[in-house]
C-alpha cells in the first residue's frame, strides 16, 4: 500500500485533489473555490509513524474560521458552510501533519494543542434568535416575532414573561467577521452545554448553540485546568458521538471513569437516549436501556451510589398542546441498564425545567427553574434514604426567581448559585446556601458581577495533588487542597455569547 496522502473535495461536482502525499510533499493550501458549500478530507494509505493531520480552513486575512483532526481511526470530515458567503472568496485549506509547521502565505500556523496557556476569548458574537426551550402555553408560536424582540414591562419576580430567552439580531458587519473567524485555541461561544470534570486536572465540554441558533460545529473540546487550556477532542473517541444538543446533562461516575450524557433538545427534538463515554478507552457506546423514560430537556441529573436520579426537564407533547414540565423523578442503573421509577412521598416540587440539583450529604437539594409563565427561587430536598421530598424553610435574603443558572458544590454542606435567567434578563448576582443552617449568603465579586449570563456552566475543581477530590462524596471543608471556581460560556440575553474562561480562587471567593 502506498505511503500516506491526503485529499480534499470541494463541492459535489469537483474530483478529489491531492493536498499532502507522494506527488504533492510540500505544505501548499489550497484555495477553495467561491461559493463552495461543501468541503470533504480523506486519507488515503499507510499512517506507519503518524498519528494525526490537522486540517484548518482560513479567511482572506489568514484568520482560522474552523480545524479538525484526521486521524487512523477518524480518516474522513465533511463541512458544510453555514453563513452567507463565508467560503465565497479567498479561504484557504491547509493540512499539517504530526509536529511539522503549516505554511499559509508568510504566516506559519503552530501545533495549537501545544500552547502552554489560553488566554481568554473575545465574546461570541450577537446572534440569538428565540431560545431553546419550553413552547409558551398561550400566544404565537416562539418564531413568530421579531428575532431579539424585548417585552417592555419591568423584570419579573414570581412571574416570568412566556417567552424563552430572546435573541438578538446580529449587530453590523462586524459581529459577522467575528463569527467567521473564531478562535481556535478555546470553544466558540455557546450556552446549554455541560461541563463536566473527570479528575482534578481535566473537564470534558460537551454540545451547546451559539450564534444564528446554530448548534456548535466544535462539539467537545478537553480542559486543562492547571494552565486553562483547552484541546478540541472530537475527534479523540471513538464510537458514535451524540447528536449536537443542548440542555443535556453529562454526569461523571469516579468509580467506572464514565461520563453519562443523557437527553436534551435540538431545535424541536428531544432526547431520551444515553450515551456513554468511557474515559479511560476514549469510547462512545449509545445505551440500549430497558424501562421507559421520556425524551426531556434541562433536567437535572444527580449521581449517588452509582445510579443517575433524573428530576424535572421540559418535555415534548403533540401538536397544539404545548410542551410540558416534569416534575417525576427517574433513575437509570448502568449495571443493569435499566430506566425505573421510584416511589417518591412527601412534597413534591411544582413541574420545572432548567434548575440546579447538588447531592450534599445523601440529600438531592433542587433550586429555582421554570415552568412558564412562573419562574421559581423555591428549594426542595429529596431525603434519597427516605426518597421524600420536603420543602426548605430558608433564611437570608435568597436569590430571585430564575432558570437556566450556573450551580457548584462548593464542600461538604455549601453550593453556589450564579447568573440564571429571569424571564426578561439575565443575572449577574451570585449566592451561596448552607444546607446545615438552610441559609442564604450574598457573595459580591467584581469577577462574578462583571457580565450577566444565563446557559453557562460553573465546575469546582481542586487543583493536582488531591487523592479525594473527585470521589463520589463531597470534598470536606477540612480538605487542604487549593479549590478553583471555573465559569464557561452562557449568554447574555441581549445577543452575545460567551466562550471566555473565569477562574475564581475559593480562598478570594470567601474573602
Amino acid at each position: 500500500m502506498e505511503e500516506l496522502s491526503i485529499y480534499a473535495v470541494f463541492g459535489v461536482d469537483e474530483p478529489p485533489r491531492e493536498m499532502l502525499g507522494p506527488t504533492e510533499p510540500g505544505h501548499k493550501p489550497i484555495a477553495i473555490p467561491a461559493f463552495v458549500q461543501q468541503v470533504v478530507l480523506f486519507t488515503k494509505g499507510l499512517w506507519g509513524k503518524h498519528t494525526s493531520v490537522t486540517v484548518e480552513l482560513s479567511d482572506t486575512k489568514s484568520n482560522p474560521i474552523i480545524s479538525g483532526k484526521l486521524t487512523p481511526k477518524n480518516k474522513s470530515l465533511c463541512w458544510e458552510y453555514w453563513e452567507d458567503c463565508i467560503w465565497s472568496s479567498g479561504a484557504t485549506l491547509s493540512v499539517k501533519l504530526d509536529s511539522e509547521m503549516m505554511a499559509v502565505g508568510d504566516l506559519l500556523i503552530p501545533d495549537l494543542t501545544k500552547k502552554e496557556f489560553t488566554p481568554e476569548c473575545p465574546v461570541a458574537p450577537p446572534v440569538m434568535r428565540e431560545g431553546p426551550g419550553k413552547r409558551k402555553r398561550s400566544g404565537p408560536e416562539p418564531g413568530n416575532g421579531q428575532p431579539g424582540e424585548r417585552k417592555d414591562e419591568q423584570p419579573a419576580t414570581t412571574q416570568a414573561s412566556t417567552r424563552t430567552p430572546p435573541i438578538a439580531k446580529p449587530r453590523g458587519r462586524q459581529a459577522k467577521t467575528l463569527t467567521q473567524s473564531a478562535p481556535l485555541d478555546c470553544p466558540s461561544g455557546r450556552w446549554g452545554q455541560s461541563l463536566c470534570p473527570i479528575d482534578p486536572q481535566t473537564a470534558i465540554l460537551i454540545g451547546g448553540q451559539g450564534a444564528k441558533m446554530q448548534f456548535c460545529k466544535d462539539p467537545m473540546w478537553k480542559l486543562c485546568t492547571e494552565d486553562q487550556s483547552w484541546v478540541p477532542a472530537e475527534t479523540l473517541a471513538e464510537g458514535p458521538t451524540p447528536e449536537a444538543r443542548i440542555g443535556h446533562t453529562a454526569t461523571y461516575d469516579p468509580e467506572s471513569k464514565r461520563i453519562f450524557v443523557f437527553g436534551g433538545s435540538k431545535s424541536k427534538k428531544w432526547f431520551n437516549d444515553m450515551h456513554i463515554l468511557d474515559t479511560q478507552s476514549w469510547r462512545w457506546t449509545m445505551v440500549e436501556a430497558q424501562g421507559k423514560v421520556p425524551p426531556l430537556a434541562y433536567h437535572s441529573c444527580s449521581l449517588f451510589r452509582g445510579e443517575l436520579f433524573v428530576f424535572g426537564g421540559v418535555f415534548p407533547r403533540p401538536h397544539p398542546q404545548p410542551d410540558g414540565c416534569s416534575d417525576s423523578i427517574y433513575i437509570f442503573n448502568p449495571e443493569m441498564a435499566i430506566w425505573y421509577q421510584p416511589i417518591v412521598n412527601g412534597d413534591k416540587p411544582a413541574p420545572r425545567s432548567g434548575h440546579s440539583a447538588c447531592v450534599v450529604e445523601g440529600k438531592i437539594f433542587i433550586f429555582g427553574g421554570w415552568d412558564t409563565p412562573v419562574c421559581f427561587n423555591d428549594m426542595y430536598m429529596l431525603d434519597l434514604g427516605l426518597m421524600e421530598f420536603s420543602a426548605v424553610k430558608t433564611s437570608g435574603t435568597p436569590p430571585s426567581p430564575r432558570s437556566w443558572h450556573g450551580c457548584a458544590l462548593l464542600s461538604d454542606s455549601r453550593f453556589l448559585v450564579h447568573g440564571g435567567y429571569n424571564g426578561n434578563n439575565a443575572l449577574s448576582d451570585t449566592f451561596i446556601f448552607n444546607t446545615e443552617t438552610s441559609s442564604w449568603t450574598t457573595v459580591v465579586h467584581p469577577q462574578l458581577t462583571s457580565v450577566p449570563r444565563a446557559g453557562h456552566s460553573i465546575i469546582n475543581m481542586t487543583t493536582a495533588g488531591s487523592q479525594d477530590s473527585m470521589d463520589e462524596e463531597p470534598i470536606k471543608d477540612t480538605d487542604e487542597s487549593p479549590k478553583q471556581l471555573f465559569i464557561f460560556g452562557g449568554g447574555d440575553n441581549e445577543g452575545s455569547f460567551f466562550s471566555d474562561m473565569i477562574t475564581l480562587s475559593m480562598e478570594d471567593l470567601e474573602d
